[in-house]
């Protein structure tokens, strides 16, 4: 069995065995981890560095849902198939590990998210949060399980109150269930548009959405992907100016999930 965090940028180690007094000793004296379980595969390096800054000195450790996925030789196809979404279903889209993207269906996605949740655990983490703005059910652990879309989208809906949201959501089959699920729960208009953060046109993509939100009259922005980069939110906030403020989805669940992780409670 093998292990993987982001102090080793991926590459494998040795499980300890439990019980031992060294590996006991070892684990006391490592900072407190939170766990951070990517749909795609780990490591994430598009995300490291921005959200460093918000862990307040926790160790990040890192597993991917398709870690254990292959995406090349004669199969891919095939695989890429195994984990699409099924007929009818709002596609989610998320990073492989050579940077290219996938697209990804919820049924698929669970079974491997709950293995992701064990390795995470197994490597000290003391709360693990999914880094993904769509909507899973519950994943069975022993230690707290936190959700990026429970956390984003009840941050927006206490600082934004009443007021217009923009949404921008990677893709346009998405469109309709990302509005959906956000007008559930925010009193004010919603309005959506998409912009792929893993296509090469990026910035200009996320500037565009960000200033048609603008035009709809949004006084609130949510890049609401984990995808999303500080960069993307960079050029957005340049797009529409300070009157329009961006909140970016990965700092807001990181964030949030760092005082779960750091308060003690896990």
């Amino acid at each position: 069995m093998t292990t993987t965090d982001l102090a080793t940028t991926g590459i494998p180690r040795t499980a300890p065995r439990a019980g031992d007094p060294a590996t006991a000793a070892e684990d006391q004296a490592r900072p407190a981890a939170l766990g951070l379980v990517t749909i795609g595969q780990a490591p994430r390096t598009d995300l490291t560095e921005d959200i460093r800054p918000h862990l307040g000195g926790l160790r990040p450790v890192e597993h991917g849902a398709l870690d254990l996925d292959r995406f090349d030789g004669p199969d891919a196809d095939r695989v890429r198939a195994d984990v699409g979404p099924i007929a009818g279903e709002a596609p989610l889209i998320s990073r492989l590990r050579d940077g290219s993207s996938v697209r990804l269906g919820h049924d698929a996605l669970a079974p491997r998210m709950r293995e992701a949740v064990a390795r995470c655990e197994r490597d000290g983490a003391g709360a693990t949060l999914l880094l993904c703005t769509g909507s899973f059910p519950p994943v069975a652990a022993t230690r707290p399980v936190l959700y990026a879309e429970q956390l984003v989208q009840h941050g927006v809906r206490a600082v934004a109150g009443d007021d217009p949201v923009g949404v921008v959501c990677p893709l346009p089959a998405q469109r309709e269930d990302v509005g959906r699920r956000w007008a559930r729960l925010l009193p004010g208009q919603v309005s959506v548009e998409p912009a792929d953060p893993y296509a090469p046109d990026a910035l200009e993509s996320v500037a565009g959405a960000a200033r048609v939100l603008a035009a709809l009259g949004s006084r609130w922005l949510v890049l609401d992907c984990v995808g999303y980069t500080e960069a993307m939110r960079a050029a957005a906030a340049r797009a529409v100016g300070p009157a329009v403020p961006v909140l970016l989805a990965r700092a807001l669940a990181v964030r949030l999930a760092a005082e779960v992780a750091a308060s003690g409670r896990c």
